[in-house]
């Protein structure tokens, strides 16, 4: 089965930085292209960044309004997906979840909060 574990959330001021992680199990991770998303209260869920599997050299792309401040990155060896976030705003605030484009499964997700 497959199972997605979203962790390293939290509450931090404007300007900090989180370090987000998803430990995947129950397929191949290299295989998959891996995906962060976010959910706002009130809010769709929207996609923040991507990121390529070990077929598609690992590329990437971001949300707009997070470019040059979150860096998506996976260990394939851990099958582990993370999410560098810097520089955080209020505008930030969410539950974030990971997830690949063919999977349809979601887990808890992780709340960060960005607030003075």
């Amino acid at each position: 089965q497959v199972q997605l574990v979203e962790s390293g959330g939290g509450l931090v001021q404007p300007g900090g930085s989180l370090r987000l992680s998803c430990a995947a199990s129950g397929f191949v991770f290299s295989t998959y292209s891996m995906r962060w998303y976010r959910q706002a209260p009130g809010k769709e869920r929207e996609l923040v960044a991507h990121i390529s599997s070990v077929f598609g050299g690992g590329s990437t792309n971001y949300l707009d309004s997070v470019k040059g401040r979150f860096t998506i990155s996976r260990d394939n060896a851990k099958n582990t997906l993370y999410l560098q976030m810097n520089s955080l705003k209020p505008e930030d605030t969410a539950v974030y979840y990971c997830n690949a484009p063919s999977i349809s499964s979601w887990g808890q997700g992780t709340q960060v909060s960005v607030s003075s």
